[in-house]
């Protein structure tokens, strides 16, 4: 369940943490329409600016003057941003994040109110100097600085630069690790940095059980601003001593991918070399750069994301953002999203003065549908917390004064830092809210209930009043003919169509649908008659995007399966081929022979359940009121939410590389894992089980 959060700022708090220092009180009383009470609080690249509210100001103009050390100016005084009341959820404590300036320096800034056209005299000035760009440039490692840092955002970060920077800070630091994800088109490097600490996880099994968070940072490759502030982040990751770091990376593993597409940053075009828009292939993922990000995701299964974009809309908010909306997202991650959106970033953006908004804002068109081919969708689908950021691509009517074009890039990158800090701090603070809405989607998944829609997106309110935008992503209602009441039990593919060849990658050559599911991680069935791909397992929602015929984006029309087995059956149970089982009763043992498979959702077996070179077990949401014993298994092994009354022994299965699951089962009785390859595990979602748990299932 969603909660709420508060978003009320005390004024009073804001003045207490100021770093600035006000001008005195003068000895007449201030005119009534003068801001008062202004206060500056610096921090990475921004200065909030906090004032008063003016009774009746339709809005404010904030001024921004260069000044010496003896605050003489040294510029002309230039009206840098306007505040509306709209622009957060905090309308009674107005504060403005004033960006684009170059770090270090120091400025006096003022501010007034504006009733309709009409100017009110400016506050008192308050003068500070801004934070320099973090590390001391005399402590090695801290003193790294992108190309974008050095030529004080005139060039942004080249390849070579970058990937220069990256490995200094894998040399440099003990807690970053840099690994190769795959290759571009045109063979550029997709690197990886592994961050923990006081070091990073050895393998991504170990990482995957630390709940990482994952930052794709840019994907479209003439959008570079989130890249920046990536790798400003990294070298802060890396060696900062300040405790709020450390605690981070001493609970979490954080994934940063600065950029997946080279090939289009190379040539600053959206898509890569092929012309592919990759924000638009991750379920697909014909392309290599996409599928070295699934196959990341598989490996190493974050349980929460971001993903970093520029909005080419002048008249949006400073950080639109927006959850995965495909009405296949499990409820939860949803919900999960919503909350680090709504409860988190647009209270802590009202409290530094980021106009954090959902996507399309104001003014905001056709954007932010259901298309599962997009990350946030595809994460959703994955069962990933995640949020699109849009980084407002020119300064518009409420930053006037970035027509600089250093200017608007440094407030690009700045704002996308502050909003990748507060993703790992929400995640500090919300990890077991997001565990839980992982695990509750999962098994909501792995239970195969409800219909299946093929597009269709979730709304999303433009907030209750106050909001910080007026014109929320418009609905895409799933058509009738694009909704599947009722779902099958799995799809079969033909052997031409898992393994045959495809013509939809680059240079006319495509991956077969077999290699994309083995990146997806689905699990499969091969019986004599075909492959089989359930729906009981965790992506449910994605699989039939991909495999019916209703796909409006799909791989391949597979043919719908549908139970063999479902009320009530008495006595013993032989199962050969393939066998769906949904909403049954079996009373009696079931024995699965060699070379078959059975499948049951909201199933009970009362008596035993023996497979012996079976090709396939998947339970999920099913009871087995008796022991269960699977033995040299050749394909699939997977149980999900599971309640097994008596012992389970897993023993001699040799499923290549898909590891067997076992995951949110209550056993009771002993746990016994043997000679299993690969050993099992568990999703990081923990069973529990009432007798002793023995060698490969010890920590499941």
């Amino acid at each position: 369940m969603r909660r709420q959060r508060p978003t009320v700022i005390a004024v009073s708090t804001l003045i207490a943490i100021t770093l600035s220092t006000a001008a005195p009180t003068p000895a007449n009383a201030a005119p009534p329409d003068q801001v008062s009470a202004l206060t500056a609080h610096q921090a990475d690249g921004y200065t909030t600016l906090a004032w008063q509210p003016v009774d009746g100001a339709t809005d404010y103009q904030i001024e921004r003057t260069p000044v010496d050390a003896d605050n003489t100016p040294t510029g002309a005084p230039t009206v840098v941003g306007i505040w509306r009341p709209n622009r957060q959820i905090n309308q009674q404590a107005p504060t403005f994040a004033d960006a684009g300036y170059n770090p270090g320096d120091t400025f006096q800034w003022r501010v007034r109110a504006r009733t309709g056209t009409t100017e009110q005299p400016y506050s008192d000035p308050v003068t500070a100097t801004t934070t320099a760009p973090w590390g001391n440039p005399d402590t090695p490692g801290q003193n790294l600085r992108t190309q974008w840092e050095t030529t004080h955002a005139a060039q942004y970060t080249s390849d070579t630069d970058e990937y220069a920077y990256t490995a200094a800070i894998d040399t440099l630091s003990d807690r970053v690790r840099v690994v190769e994800l795959g290759r571009t088109v045109q063979n550029r490097p997709i690197n990886m940095l592994v961050i923990g600490h006081p070091t990073p996880a050895a393998t991504p099994a170990a990482i995957a059980a630390t709940a990482p968070v994952a930052i794709n940072c840019n994907v479209h490759g003439n959008e570079p601003g989130d890249r920046e502030a990536c790798l400003i982040m990294a070298r802060q990751l890396a060696f900062s001593t300040d405790p709020r770091i450390t605690d981070l990376l001493t609970h979490t593993t954080v994934l940063i991918v600065p950029t997946i597409n080279g090939d289009g940053r190379a040539n600053n075009t959206r898509g890569n070399s092929t012309g592919q828009d990759l924000n638009r292939d991750y379920s697909l993922i014909r392309q290599p750069e996409t599928t070295a990000y699934i196959r990341m995701v598989r490996d190493y299964r974050p349980v929460a994301g971001y993903d970093g974009h520029e909005f080419g809309n002048s008249r949006a908010g400073d950080l639109p953002m927006l959850p995965p909306r495909h009405q296949n997202v499990a409820q939860p991650i949803f919900d999960q999203s919503q909350d680090m959106i709504e409860g988190h970033m647009y209270a802590k953006g009202a409290e530094a003065g980021w106009w954090a908004c959902p996507y399309g804002c104001e003014g905001g068109g056709n954007v932010g549908l259901s298309e599962e081919t997009i990350l946030r969708n595809t994460l959703g689908l994955k069962n990933v917390t995640n949020s699109l950021l849009e980084l407002r691509s020119s300064g518009g009517q409420t930053r006037p004064d970035e027509g600089n074009t250093a200017n608007n890039r440094r407030r690009k990158t700045y704002s996308a830092l502050w909003t990748f800090h507060q993703f790992l701090d929400y995640h500090r603070t919300d990890r077991a809210d997001i565990l839980q809405a992982r695990t509750n989607a999962i098994e909501s998944q792995a239970a195969n209930t409800g219909r299946l829609v093929f597009r269709g997106s979730r709304p999303i309110p433009a907030h209750p009043a106050p909001h910080p935008g007026d014109s929320p992503p418009p609905l895409d209602a799933p058509p009738a003919d694009l909704i599947l009441d009722n779902a099958p039990c799995a799809y079969k593919l033909t052997d031409a169509q898992y393994n045959g060849a495809r013509t939809d990658g680059p240079g006319g050559i495509g991956t077969t649908v077999a290699q994309r599911i083995t990146a997806h991680g689905w699990k499969v069935i091969k019986t004599g008659d075909g492959y089989y791909v359930p729906l009981n397992q965790p992506e449910r929602g994605l699989i039939p995007l991909l495999l019916d015929t209703k796909g409006v984006e799909k791989l391949t029309d597979g043919e719908r399966v549908y139970p063999t087995l479902t009320g009530r059956r008495n006595g013993p149970l032989v199962v050969s081929g393939f066998t769906c089982a949904d909403d049954a009763t079996i009373n009696g043992p079931v024995t699965v022979r060699p070379g078959a498979a059975l499948v049951t959702t909201a199933t009970t077996i009362s008596g035993p359940l023996t497979a012996t070179g079976a090709v396939g077990i998947m339970l999920a949401d099913s009871t087995i009121n008796g022991p269960v014993r699977i033995t040299n298994t050749t394909d699939t092994i997977s149980v999900i939410d599971a309640t097994i009354a008596g012992p389970v022994d897993l023993s001699g299965n040799t499923t290549g590389t898909d590891a067997p699951v076992l995951a949110g089962t209550t056993i009771r009785g002993p746990l016994t894992c043997t000679g299993n390859n690969p050993t099992p595990h568990n999703l990081g979602i923990a069973n529990t089980v009432h007798g002793p748990r023995t060698t490969q299932c010890a920590a499941l």
